[in-house]
């Protein structure tokens, strides 16, 4: 067994942004094991003060290329709550319809083109085009349909433009609700289907490992929770996501510029196996049975099966999908003037689930309906000191394996959790003693 190790992975592969893996020790003692984020902070709170109610949500999509509609409806709900703007029934079912649409797009693209690679033990999607082209094909037909749904309910999949502070500027046509779902029932189901039997295929390559965590996401008694419900803890159960404060508690580590943030423990754990753990119960059968083909049933500690989660809840999308639609169809569509009339001035919260986990905004605003002060919590964020336990806890149970066999486990750890990690680096305070 190992006594000294010492793995430096610059700038890891295959995530979003800049993060190094570091593990140090000496004599057989772990002095380091983390993720250093490395990227710069981007100031978004500081460049929505004061702006307009109008435009935070367009501002705040510029934070995330790939989360850019979690990011804007988050947006939406916390401007709303802070204005009193209430929405119709029909404005919120498309909201639904274009999360599901997000969050097939991100975990295809995770499970497909950034985890699949190391199941394969290939460095990247590219061979993957001539050894699996079927898989390929089958992939990025998934994700194009996803995109087609951000396409038609919110005018474009990136930065979308027809969601508004109180509803939508212009609703999809009946006609074009009708092809999605043809195209949710005739491709995306049978995709799903062989999905879940690719990755049953794949499973044997998934480390063994586990780590008992605190879990966080929110949850809704009525349905699976991705657009609105209280904060749910593993630890301590539920609270209003008024108190998303008390449920982060960022801080700043000397690793990172990024803030890591902790409840009840060192750190806790958001994203796809987070929300599994904590709303598994609100499930189809059809999606359970799935998730029991590719092991999840019950309250999972293994963070490598986050990818198994991710590829569940697209499973579960697409048949929610369905869903919505029938119901916007038989509730017929309305071209409703979206409220933008507000009713009071102060601080709103927003909170909904995006692939990566729980995220907030807060804002304050005047009376005059600009913004005071701004603040956007990160799934990624706070993922990060999670990540760190891990690593402290896998390295030791691993130096049986080659230094490269440690390296692979440790990157596909830090792949496993998706991270968005640009995102995750917002404004520091920093005061200036003279």
């Amino acid at each position: 067994m190992k006594k000294d190790l010492n793995i430096n992975v610059h700038h890891l592969t295959r995530v979003e942004g800049h993060g190094n893996i570091v593990v140090n020790m000496k004599e057989g003692k772990l002095e380091k094991a983390q993720l250093e984020i490395v990227e710069a902070p981007r100031y978004f709170e500081s460049m929505l003060k004061g702006r307009s109610f109008h435009e935070a949500a367009i501002i705040t999509s510029r934070i995330c290329g790939i989360c850019s509609l979690g990011h804007q409806i988050t947006s939406l709900k916390a401007t709303e709550d802070a204005l009193g703007l209430e929405v119709s029934e029909q404005t919120v079912l498309l909201r639904k319809l274009l999360i599901n649409g997000a969050t097939i797009q991100s975990n295809v693209l995770h499970a497909y083109f950034l985890a699949a690679p190391d199941f394969l033990g290939v460095g990247s999607v590219f061979p993957l085009v001539s050894s699996h082209p079927d898989v390929v094909v089958r992939a990025l037909r998934m994700k194009r349909l996803a995109n087609d749904i951000g396409d038609i309910v919110s005018g474009r999949a990136v930065h979308p433009i027809t969601p508004v502070p109180g509803g939508f500027t212009k609703i999809p046509s009946v006609s074009e609700l009708t092809e999605i779902k043809r195209r949710l029932e005739e491709e995306a189901l049978p995709d799903v289907m062989a999905t879940v039997e690719t990755m049953i295929a794949l499973a044997g390559a998934i480390p063994k490992f586990n780590r008992e965590t605190e879990y966080i996401s929110l949850r809704n008694e009525n349905e699976y929770a991705f657009y609105d419900g209280q904060i749910c803890s593993s630890d301590t159960g539920l609270v209003s996501d008024t108190e998303y404060r008390k449920m982060t508690n960022e801080f700043v580590v000397s690793h990172s510029t990024s803030k890591h943030a902790k409840v009840n423990r060192s750190s806790y754990m958001v994203g796809a196996l987070a929300r599994w753990n904590n709303n598994f119960d609100k499930y189809a059968d059809g999606v359970r049975d799935a998730a029991a083909k590719l092991g999840l049933t019950g309250v999972n500690t293994n963070p490598y099966m986050i990818t198994i989660a991710q590829v569940v809840e697209v499973a579960h999308c697409v048949y929610d999908s369905i869903a919505i639609i029938d119901k916007l169809l038989t509730n017929g569509l309305k071209n409703e003037k979206p409220n933008q009339t507000p009713t009071k001035y102060g601080m709103g919260i927003g909170s909904t689930e995006v692939p990566r986990g729980i995220l907030y905004h807060e804002y304050t605003y005047d009376r005059r309906g600009q913004i005071l002060n701004a603040n956007c919590i990160i799934p990624t964020g706070q993922n990060l000191g999670n990540i760190d336990d891990d690593m402290k806890k896998l390295v030791p149970e691993i130096l049986d394996k080659s230094k490269e066999e440690i390296t692979l486990h440790l990157e596909m750890l830090v792949r496993a959790y998706d991270p968005c990690i640009s995102c995750s680096v917002h404004m520091l305070d920093v005061d200036f003693i003279e």
